[in-house]
């Protein structure tokens, strides 16, 4: 019977390698021991050493809580608390002398920036107070990430076995050639309470499945966290440049005008206590705040100039941008900035209609809505023949993945309240807009509903 080349590696392995490291192994059948003295004993020939040993682990560590799985070629899958999964390409893999010392590379799939995790054989804990020790230490270097250290384990029941693969993963071409899979997502949660626009330009509140008209016309809809609220934007027929912030109660079914004036974009802090907005009075375009039961006592957030304004970060502070910049702004902090070409990077270039949306269990993922700076071959457009996509970036690590495919023109993307789902509007043609779902991860995707311009309560 012919062995796989692994097998025969990992034979050779057992009679070379300390004795730690047959424990980690299941332990050959007994065999019954030659004599010292014996002159019939025949010296083994020397045991080639493996480069890839062992396989079928998981790496992990915390603060943050992270962890890569090494398969049988290599490094697979990052995973890290508060992002999406970050697919792994394997690369080369190579030992330190004869110390049980690994170093495997690879590549992250959506921006090929490098990854190495060296693996050493030594007892380790995943803290200091933990009494749960471990056979390897694990390092783990990603060129945009940083480094990430902790412990690894013997991890073979992550690598289910696929049709014609070994327990060593010694698989067929066809197998071979597979990109390793995304877990699947199964705990996102369908939103409570929606409001958008339908295809006429109505506007329409779902809350636990009962649908009410808020009203006939509207745009800028902001659904408060509670699901029983809505914001939304009535202009003027007067004045195109003077509009209305619109207050409508899914209760009662009533609606109250809470500020006129050339005001908008307003959106709901994260107790729903207070509303942030827009106002260009005086020439002068800055973020204010209210209480809705007292709108006539609104007062500047800050004094710094803005174009728009994408929501709040936490309870006392938003996200706002002008044409170059965007802007943390708080009342207890100072400004932070920063260029919006940093965010946006060559792909994709800034327009006054984009939006911006903080993940909102992790506000260092950004989720924006943008123009692409070059249109794809065979990509649909909008009037002006521009391409639109979404986008993920992470703030502290720079890096940029586009979440949805080519062949779609997304737009005004808001994340769920659970942070693991994006709905976007989607256009076919001018006059039929859709709204689609995608998971976090780029996977998931299907069509939710006619109409555009979703937002997200409960």
């Amino acid at each position: 019977m012919k062995l796989p080349l692994e097998a025969i590696l990992l034979l050779g392995l057992a009679v070379a390698i300390l004795p730690a490291a047959a424990k980690a192994q299941t332990p050959p059948a007994a065999k019954k021991p030659v004599a010292a003295s014996s002159p019939s004993a025949t010296p083994l020939p020397s045991a080639p050493l493996s480069t890839h040993f062992p396989i079928l682990l998981l790496a992990f560590g915390e603060s943050p809580s992270w962890d890569v799985r090494i398969g049988s070629k290599g490094p697979e899958l990052l995973q890290r608390q508060g992002y999406p999964p970050v697919l792994l390409e394997p690369g080369e893999i190579t030992r330190e002398g004869t110390a049980d010392i690994w170093i495997y590379h690879a590549k992250d799939v959506s921006t090929s920036a490098d990854l190495s995790l060296l693996l050493s054989r030594e007892p380790c804990s995943d803290s200091s107070a933990a009494t749960t020790k471990y056979t390897f230490k694990a390092v783990v270097q990603h060129s945009q990430i940083g480094k990430l250290q902790g412990c690894a384990r013997i991890a073979a029941e992550l690598f289910p076995r696929l049709p014609g693969q070994t327990a060593q993963g010694d698989d067929d071409d066809t197998d071979k050639k597979k990109p390793p899979a995304l877990p699947p997502i199964t705990n996102a949660k369908a939103p409570a309470a929606v409001a958008f626009l339908t295809p006429a330009g109505k506007i329409v509140v779902s809350r636990n499945g009962v649908k009410k008209i808020a009203a006939p016309i509207g745009t800028q809809l902001a659904l408060s966290h509670d699901g029983k609220r809505l914001l939304y934007i009535r202009q003027d027929s007067k004045s195109p440049a003077l509009n209305t912030i619109v207050l409508y109660e899914f209760e009662s079914a009533r609606s109250r005008d809470l500020v006129h004036g050339p005001v908008g974009q307003a959106v709901w802090s994260p107790d729903d206590s207070r509303i942030a907005y827009v106002s260009s009075a005086d020439q002068k375009s800055q973020v204010w705040v209210l209480r809705p039961e007292t709108p006539d006592k609104a007062a500047a957030f800050s004094s710094q100039p803005v174009a728009t304004l994408a929501g709040w970060v936490d309870p006392h502070s938003v996200l706002a941008c002008d044409s170059q910049n965007a802007y943390w702004l708080s009342e207890d902090r100072p400004i932070q900035t920063v260029a919006l070409r940093e965010i946006y990077g060559d792909m994709f270039q800034p327009k006054p209609f984009d939006t911006l949306s903080l993940n909102p269990a992790n506000p260092d993922l950004l989720l924006v809505s943008a123009v692409e700076s070059s249109t794809p071959p065979g990509a649909p457009t909008d009037a002006a023949g521009t391409a639109h996509g979404l986008f993920l970036y992470e703030l502290r690590s720079k890096r940029r993945t586009q979440l949805t495919p080519p062949d779609q023109l997304a737009e005004h993307g808001v994340w769920s309240r659970d942070g693991l789902q994006v709905f976007y509007t989607r256009r076919t043609s001018a006059a039929a807009p859709s709204i689609f779902r995608i998971l976090w991860d780029g996977t998931g995707i299907r069509r939710y509903a006619d109409g555009s311009d979703l937002t997200v309560g409960e």
